[in-house]
């Protein structure tokens, strides 16, 4: 049964959705089979992998209803890795789901079509905490977060921990943190190294050991829909995740790969 983890941070611009994109294509190529799905109507992670976002299959269309989730999957140019992709039309969520019976369970009740196929589900959320958030959390196992090394990261963290332990108590009391990673990472920077250490004191048993500095192929890789692994493989960004990749599955192990010719 696919392991459920939603990459969330209410702040944007802190490399969630580049986290989402290149631990899923980590884990894919070293065979696990993965999915990823963008519940962010920006459909940053879809185009990032190269998918151009459709109005006609998207996951808007199986929160709303009228789709299950077996029918938007698409399949990446990365081998192992698998796309529900998103669209700007998900906006439309925020509004017509509140009035939904039990509206925050809508995700979770769509990956039990398509748990049973993946090693690991990865959900890419949206920057803010509003009901798109909330059914990520709900569905998810477990939550990563990933935090950018300035002055109000350590205010953004406690406030989604804050929110976690609401959605624990409301709608899934299964949830847990996985970790925190330190992401865009500039050692240059005095004030990064000051925020890294606060941030490894205040929460020390969550954050990971690996540190996603920037790279500018990191940066790059999105242009061209890929992964920064399938852009420049020998690069340092291309290495950070392939060892947080390594760190994650000694956190949240499974007892084998799914392999392609199974």
């Amino acid at each position: 049964m696919g392991h459920i983890t939603a990459i969330a941070n209410q702040k944007g611009g802190v490399g969630k959705t580049t986290t989402a994109i290149n631990l899923s294509a980590a884990l894919a190529i070293l065979e696990y089979r993965v999915l990823l799905i963008d519940l962010d109507p920006q459909a940053n992670a879809t185009s990032g992998l190269g998918i151009t976002p459709s109005s006609e299959a998207n996951i808007y269309r199986c929160i709303s209803g009228q789709k299950q989730l077996t029918d938007i999957l698409c399949s990446t140019n990365t081998p192992n890795l698998d796309l529900a992709p998103s669209h700007i039309d998900l906006v439309g969520a925020e509004i017509e789901l509140p009035d939904v019976e039990e509206r925050e369970y809508r995700l979770a009740r769509l990956l039990e079509d398509v748990r049973e196929r993946y090693d690991y589900i990865f959900i890419d959320c949206s920057p803010s905490l509003g009901i798109l958030t909330v059914n990520a959390l709900t569905a998810a196992d477990r939550v990563l977060i990933p935090i950018q090394c300035e002055i109000f990261a350590l205010e953004g963290l406690s406030k989604l921990f804050h929110t976690i332990e609401i959605i624990r108590n409301a709608y899934n009391p299964h949830l847990e943190v996985d970790g925190v990673l330190l992401s865009m990472y500039d050692k240059r920077l005095r004030l990064a190294k000051m925020i890294s250490e606060k941030i490894r004191s205040g929460v020390k048993e969550y954050v990971y050991e690996t540190v996603i500095y920037r790279n500018s192929k990191i940066t790059e890789a999105p242009s061209l829909g890929q992964p920064v692994l399938m852009y420049d493989a020998a690069c340092r960004g291309s290495d950070n995740f392939l060892q947080l990749a390594g760190e994650f599955l000694r956190r949240n192990p499974v007892k084998s790969a799914t392999m392609v010719s199974q």
